[in-house]
C-alpha cells in the first residue's frame, strides 16, 4: 500500500508540473481530490485492512491529500504571477518624457467652469469642500428645515435607495456638515464660515432643453455677524463678472425655499438669445441660475450656530446652466450625451 501512495504522489507531481493554466489546474484537482479522485479513492481500500494498518494507511493518505492541496495552491499562485507578468510584458513601451498630444481630448465643459468658479471663490476667501452624492434624509431635508411630509419635498422628485438613503437632489445637503465643521472657529475665534461645495445632483424629472435628471450645482455659504443680502449680491455679481469677463444683467425675484428666509431666485439675462426668448430660457428672456437667500434660523440651529448672534447667506449656483450660458450650449442634454460634436469644441480650453 505504501508503494501505491508513493507512486500516486510521483504521478501527481508530474502532472502538476505540466499544468500551464488555471483550467488545467482545476482539472487536476478534480482528478485527484474530487469525490471520485485518485487520492479520495484510496480511502475505500481501507475496508480490507486490519485496525493497525488502517491507522497507518489513513495517516499516509491524509498526508498525501494535504501535500496535494498545498501543491495546487502554490501552483495557482505561481500561475497568477505569470499571468500578471505576461500582462506587464505585453504593455507597449512609451516615452514618458514626451508631452501629451493636446488634440486627443479635453476637460468636460462643466469641469472647466467648476474650476474657474473655484478659483474665483478662493480669491475671495472661500474654502472648497467636497461631499458625498449619497446622503441621508436628514442631511437632504430635515436639517434644511424640511421635515417629513412637508409639501416642499414635492418640489424635488427624489431617487431613494433600498437602504433609506438617497441620491442628493441639491448640494444644500452638505450645509449641515459644513456648519458643524467650521462652527468652532466661528464661535471661538471669530473666523467667518465661507465655503463652496460643488457636486452632482439627481432628480427624477422630465428632460427638456433646460432640465436634466443629472446636473451639477455649486453650493456656497457665508456665516458671520451682520451678514446681509447685500453681501450675497456682491459675491454673486463678482463671480459672474469674472466668469463672463463682463458685467451681466441680473435680477432678484422672490422665491420659496424652506432653508432660506427671505429666499430669492437670481436670474441672468439669457446669453443665448440676448434676452429675446428661446427654448433654453423657456422664451422668457431670463435663465434661473441661482436660488439663494438668507439662511433660515432653524438651519443655523441644526448646525449648532445661534441665529440670534449670527446670520448668513446661501446659494445654489447651477453650474450646468452656467456652462450653457458661457459656451452658448442650447440644450442641456448635450452635456451628458457624450456627443463628440459638442465636447470637442473645448479641446483648446
Amino acid at each position: 500500500m505504501n508503494s501505491k501512495i508513493a507512486e500516486l504522489k510521483i504521478q501527481f507531481d508530474a502532472e502538476a508540473a505540466k499544468a500551464s493554466n488555471t483550467a488545467e489546474l482545476e482539472a487536476l484537482r478534480v482528478a485527484y481530490l474530487g469525490k471520485k479522485g485518485s487520492i479520495t479513492e484510496l480511502m475505500k481500500e481501507m475496508k480490507d485492512l486490519s485496525p493497525e494498518e488502517k491507522k497507518s494507511f489513513g495517516q499516509e493518505v491524509n498526508q498525501l491529500k494535504g501535500y496535494a492541496t498545498e501543491k495546487l495552491t502554490a501552483c495557482a499562485e505561481e500561475l497568477k504571477k505569470q499571468e500578471i507578468q505576461k500582462e506587464i510584458d505585453s504593455v507597449p513601451e512609451f516615452d514618458i518624457s514626451m508631452p501629451p498630444s493636446m488634440n486627443e481630448g479635453s476637460y468636460h465643459p462643466v469641469t472647466l467652469v467648476q474650476r474657474e468658479c473655484e478659483r474665483i471663490f478662493k480669491t475671495m476667501g472661500f474654502a472648497v469642500e467636497d461631499y458625498s452624492e449619497i446622503v441621508t434624509d436628514y442631511e437632504c431635508f430635515e436639517a434644511l428645515n424640511i421635515p417629513k411630509h412637508h409639501p416642499a419635498r414635492d418640489m424635488q422628485d427624489t431617487y431613494y435607495l433600498d437602504n433609506g438613503q438617497l441620491l442628493k437632489s441639491h448640494t444644500s445637503a452638505a450645509q449641515n456638515a459644513i456648519y458643524k465643521k467650521y462652527k468652532d472657529a466661528l464661535i471661538n475665534d471669530g473666523v467667518p464660515i465661507k465655503a463652496i461645495f460643488p457636486g452632482r445632483c439627481f432628480r427624477n424629472e422630465a428632460t427638456d432643453a433646460c432640465h436634466e435628471n443629472t446636473f451639477f450645482q455649486m453650493e456656497g455659504v457665508m456665516v458671520d455677524k451682520d451678514i446681509s443680502i447685500s453681501n450675497l449680491i456682491y459675491f454673486m455679481k463678482t463671480m459672474l463678472s469674472e466668469v463672463f469677463k463682463k458685467d451681466l444683467k441680473v435680477r432678484l425675484r422672490p422665491g420659496f425655499f424652506p432653508f432660506v428666509e427671505p429666499g430669492f431666485e437670481l436670474d441672468i439675462s439669457c446669453l443665448i438669445c440676448g434676452g429675446e426668448g428661446c427654448p433654453s430660457c423657456k422664451h422668457s428672456g431670463w435663465l434661473e441660475l441661482c436660488p439663494c437667500g438668507m439662511i433660515h434660523p432653524e438651519v443655523l440651529k441644526a448646525g449648532g450656530i445661534d441665529p440670534e448672534e449670527y446670520t448668513g447667506f446661501a446659494f445654489g449656483l447651477g453650474l450646468t446652466r452656467l456652462v450653457m450660458m458661457k459656451y452658448g450650449i442650447k440644450d442641456i442634454r448635450d452635456l451628458n450625451s457624450g456627443s463628440l460634436k459638442t465636447l470637442t469644441q473645448f479641446i483648446d480650453e
